[in-house]
């Protein structure tokens, strides 16, 4: 039986899984009306605004030391990622795009293992390389049994896995003993503020909120993305790195394609016994990755 404390990084991982889980059917939707640059610019500004109140107060409780350190985690993990995703959904569904997410476990333990020095045992790696082949399985079953990615948009994605790699080693190595809300409220202070002055001086975001048709429809769904994709995920987020492992924390893409496959499935899709063994191997594939003994 599980103690208490172990209940909340469990709890965690299934909350930050439906979120994120729904978050490229909430870009997809944005993507209808604004662009790539327009929906990530929306979304680092308008999570600004949203932490804004929790930035002001814990603003001076920072040491002048960590801005550096939390501006690059909140790039690595927001920032960067939210362009390169965006960028990717303009010609990959957003299945697909939550599927490619699950190498960010991959790229996590070997981040930690060439640059941190974490070693882990050959259980853990047995359960990273299980998870990325229910992953692979859901791409092929996507296609109907044949991969035809575009490989130049399937590569922004690869990227920003690594970033997030980044992000969570240096959460736990360089912040693990700051309040999560701390990391969260600060990670966004520079980016958001550079991300909106684009936004508005640089692209036609007003002429298009004002003209095109769904435009108010657009705007909400990238409101929501920001709000809870980013927003309130991000601090719940950083919270689990910190009470857990990095490989625990980024197994949560694990669990985001088997949301994604859900909203395809209400979106009138079907889905089939592969569907199922994909999603069960990613689900074991997290249980050998975090076991402790």
């Amino acid at each position: 039986m599980l103690k208490k404390k172990e209940y909340l990084p469990i709890i965690l991982l299934i909350v930050l899984s439906l979120i994120w889980g729904s978050s490229f059917i909430l870009m997809k939707n944005g993507l209808k009306v604004y662009s790539a640059a327009q929906v990530a610019t929306m979304r680092m500004f308008f999570s600004f605004l949203c932490l804004l109140p929790l930035t002001l107060k814990h603003i001076w409780k920072i040491p002048l030391r960590k801005y550096g350190m939390i501006t690059l985690v909140g790039l690595l993990g927001n920032g960067i990622p939210a362009i390169l995703f965006a960028t990717a959904q303009t010609k990959l569904n957003s299945s697909t795009a939550g599927v490619l997410n699950c190498l960010t476990p991959l790229f996590t333990l070997i981040v930690a293992a060439v640059f941190f020095k974490q070693k882990f045992g050959i259980q853990k790696v047995v359960g990273v390389v299980l998870g990325l082949f229910g992953a692979v399985t859901l791409i092929m079953l996507r296609s109907n049994g044949s991969i035809d990615p575009n490989y130049t948009y399937g590569l922004y994605i690869l990227v920003a896995t690594i970033c997030y790699a980044w992000s969570v080693n240096l959460i736990k190595t360089y912040l693990a003993g700051m309040p999560a809300i701390s990391i969260s409220s600060m990670a966004i202070l520079f980016i958001g503020p550079a991300y909106g002055y684009y936004l508005f001086a640089h692209t036609d975001f007003m002429i298009r909120t004002e003209l095109a048709d769904g435009a108010l429809h657009a705007l909400g769904y990238v409101f929501l993305l920001a709000l809870f994709g980013t927003a309130i995920s991000l601090i719940l987020f950083n919270k689990l790195v910190q009470i857990t492992t990095p490989i625990f924390a980024s197994s949560v893409t694990y669990l985001i394609p088997i949301v994604a496959i859900f909203w395809g499935a209400i979106d009138g899709e079907p889905i089939t016994i592969i569907h199922l063994i994909g999603m069960s191997a990613i689900l074991f594939g997290v249980y050998l990755a975090n076991r402790t003994k």
